[in-house]
């Protein structure tokens, strides 16, 4: 018998729950250790969300593939498996047909099949998916408000420029010329890859300073064409 250790934070693991791979990692060699044992795998999968689904995971599918029978996929809390009462029941059904066995390390699940066990694991998983669907919910609504102040959210759009408070943007006169620019030669029957060209003739550029490509220039005139009215 060995155990398999699985880690997992989320792209943004402390709002997801505070768990880091340290400390998730500690949890679990302390659980072996108190176990007598000090053979094991271990799989990572960082920056994954636990609403997703297990072929989305490509190290749990490693972790669960090392499982031979009587094995230990061992993790540091449930939710560490994922946040999704669905998905938590077909990663279990998988362990379970390699005849092994899912274990917490911080002790907030049994692993047995009394049913008042398995009640509780879909509890828990339950939970688990609220508290990710009311963080879901609360950073969708704290982006729409700083939306409503034009405030900036994630990278600053090209058009624009930070405003000195390092909080509200900017209208950058030059780039928003440029778009202008980018909408007037389209009309003039330019495809994509030619106004990528025309723009690298003249010198234009995008903001890190690249050559533009037919897939940015797409973007750029998906994201600002009622502005300029064009359809």
């Amino acid at each position: 018998m060995k155990y398999v250790v699985y880690l997992r934070v989320s792209t943004d693991q402390q709002v997801d729950s505070g768990l880091g791979l340290d400390a998730q990692r500690k949890l679990c060699l302390d659980y072996i250790s108190k176990n007598g044992a000090c053979d094991y795998l271990e799989f990572i999968d960082e920056g994954y969300s636990g609403a997703l689904s297990m072929e989305k995971r490509p190290n749990l599918i490693l972790a669960v593939d090392a499982l031979d029978k009587d094995d230990v996929l061992l993790v540091a809390k449930r939710d560490r498996l994922g946040r999704d009462i669905f998905v938590n029941a077909m990663i279990e059904r998988s362990i379970e047909r390699k005849q092994a066995f899912l274990v917490s390390a911080s002790g907030d699940f049994k692993h047995d099949n009394d049913p008042s066990s398995i009640l509780m694991r879909r509890m828990i998983d339950a939970f688990a998916e609220y508290e990710r669907l009311i963080i879901g919910a609360r950073t969708k609504a704290a982006l729409q408000i700083k939306k409503s102040r034009n405030e900036r959210i994630g990278h600053i759009p090209y058009g624009y420029k930070l405003n000195e408070n390092k909080i509200n943007l900017d209208i950058d006169e030059i780039q928003q010329s440029h778009i202008e620019l980018m909408f007037e030669l389209r009309e003039e029957g330019y495809t994509l890859r030619e106004l990528a060209a025309e723009l690298e003739r003249r010198g234009i550029r995008n903001k890190n300073g690249n050559p533009w490509t037919h897939v940015s220039l797409l973007r750029i005139l998906r994201k600002n064409r009622l502005k300029f009215c064009l359809t």
